[in-house]
């Protein structure tokens, strides 16, 4: 195992918690860092919530895992780690501002950013030592999802690079490596079905059980797309399908349906209402 023994997680929210879940069920001790108490309390009780339901499922790993578990609003805790993952929503200002906090807490450390699309060179623009910095672009839920992109930046070096596919190797996840651009290969793919999926619903051309059917029989995804939308969150398919508009062009550009949902207020499953009620 090549796993570092102290991780370090920026953001304990449902993919920080996630994110947590693996390395800790793998065997490191994680530090996550939030914003204030409650938030923290919030996190604790999400990978503790996680891993009772993995020991649960039978995973011997899981049981043990929590006493390696610290929470704290000290960004100075991540001194001892050897690779911090920054999992904080997805706003370009914050993300930097938070990787600035972790590089002059943890000077020595790797970093990584979950980002699903932002660029990750520009992440890197805030940064002193950007070639100690990639993207390991995790899935929701992280504990069952098999795949970790990893996106390499103009200046990452080769090592972390080669680090990077034997962590997610030891995680018990597949690897795929891309070059920093919009969307990356995921989310660019992903997000190009799921609008044509909600065009699809605007037009009536079939309901929105029946057009997740149609890609989890015909195609064999797992999920559905709008079923997955609903998942990520509304309010964030629509931030990276603004983004990749700008970035790509108009056919990522967000169909009203979604527009309206979200102005509604109707964000998926954490709000209990978005393309399903939850």
């Amino acid at each position: 195992m090549t796993l570092p023994t102290q991780v370090g997680v920026y953001g304990g929210g449902r993919m920080g918690a996630g994110i947590a879940h693996a390395f800790l069920v793998s065997g490191s001790a994680v530090t996550v860092i939030e914003s204030s108490p409650e938030s923290a309390s919030g996190a604790h009780q999400r990978v503790a919530a996680s891993l009772t339901r993995a020991a649960e499922r039978g995973d011997p790993a899981a049981g043990e895992a929590l006493d390696r578990l610290t929470v704290s609003t000290d960004a100075e805790q991540l001194s001892r780690c050897a690779l911090v993952v920054e999992a904080v929503p997805e706003q370009p200002a914050l993300k930097q501002e938070v990787l600035t906090a972790i590089e002059t807490a943890a000077p020595d450390a790797w970093v990584a950013t979950n980002t699903s699309s932002l660029s990750v060179d520009e992440l890197a623009a805030a940064l002193s030592r950007p070639e100690r910095f990639l993207g390991l672009h995790f899935f929701n839920p992280v504990p069952a999802s098999r795949l970790v992109e990893i996106v390499v930046g103009a200046k990452t070096e080769d090592e972390l690079i080669d680090l990077a596919r034997t962590w997610v190797t030891d995680l018990g996840k597949t690897a795929i490596t891309v070059t920093d651009s919009p969307g990356f290969a995921s989310s660019r793919l992903g997000v190009a079905i799921a609008l044509e999926a909600m065009r699809m619903l605007e037009e009536g051309v079939a309901t929105a059980e029946d057009i997740d059917t149609a890609m989890e029989l015909g195609y064999k995804h797992p999920v559905g797309p709008l079923r997955t939308t609903d998942l990520v969150g509304l309010d964030v398919r629509l931030a990276i399908a603004e983004h990749l508009a700008r970035e790509v062009g108009d056919r990522f550009a967000p169909p009203p349906i979604l527009r309206e949902l979200v102005a509604k207020g109707h964000l998926g499953r954490k709000s209990g209402q978005g393309f399903y009620s939850w």
